[in-house]
């Protein structure tokens, strides 16, 4: 079995007011185990902070470029993680306690 394909998200393209919102709405429609790269030309750590937030656990965050010029991180959903809480539960609204 072959692995998921990444999908790419170059956030560049997108008014900066758009960008957690569409990054947002991408990763709620990610299956238990896909992974989703996007692209940026600033490290999008603040995002990093709203997702751990929002989803506690729920997303693997692997930078794969570190600038200086373009970052690339790949956001894996957790399958484990999402299997245990479920589609329907907490998590899924971003209302999870993590637990």
């Amino acid at each position: 079995m072959s692995a998921n394909p990444v999908s790419r998200l170059d956030v560049r393209t997108l008014e900066p007011s758009q960008r957690h919102a569409q990054i947002f709405a991408r990763l709620d429609a990610l299956r238990d185990g896909e992974t989703m790269q996007i692209i940026n030309d600033h490290d999008p750590k603040p995002l990093r902070y709203q997702l751990e937030a929002r989803t506690p656990g729920l997303f693997q965050w692997t930078y794969v470029e570190s600038g200086p010029q373009e970052w690339r991180v790949n956001i894996a959903k957790d399958s484990a993680k999402a299997k245990a809480h479920g589609e329907d539960s907490c998590c899924s609204g971003g209302a999870c306690s993590g637990g």
